[in-house]
């Protein structure tokens, strides 16, 4: 019997690309799309009811990291924004993330378009851990493809 070539993807090995730049994140999660449904009932008809499709909805896609300088590019980027710094229109930027297989080379592909923060956090200051300070920025996106 021949092996198969498919070996199973580790959640650990991955990259994130905000525009076309690369950054290090320890977390992501948040890709994810639900289509949402409207109930119509057929007149005359009581047994049952037909769920029709309306829309994709997309959850906030969540990056998790340690603190960066304020000097960084994505970080005047995400600090302009949420700042309220709407002299000029939000530029959103696609983000990329790409699940690597072995080699290094990417397994998968998620395509968060015209992506931007909404949400910047840092975690607890606490005198008694012995942790990295770490950051959350959330971004709203308008479409996820997987590829």
């Amino acid at each position: 019997m021949a092996k198969s070539k498919w070996e199973l993807p580790v959640a650990f090995y991955f990259q994130v690309k905000i525009g076309n730049e690369e950054f290090a994140f320890k977390e992501v999660t948040g890709l994810s799309a639900e289509i949402e449904t409207e109930s119509v009932k057929e007149g005359g008809v009581n047994e049952f009811t037909y769920l029709l499709p309306k829309q994709v909805k997309h959850g906030n896609l969540s990056l998790k990291r340690a603190l960066n300088p304020v000097n960084r590019n994505d970080v005047v980027w995400i600090k302009k924004i949420l700042e309220g710094d709407f002299s000029q229109p939000i530029v959103p930027r696609d983000i990329v993330v790409n699940l690597l297989g072995q080699d290094g080379a990417p397994i998968y592909t998620w395509t968060c378009s015209k992506a931007y923060p909404v949400k910047w956090e840092i975690g607890n200051l606490d005198s008694q851990s012995n942790t990295i300070l770490i950051e959350t920025i959330e971004f709203a996106y308008t479409t996820l493809k997987r590829s």
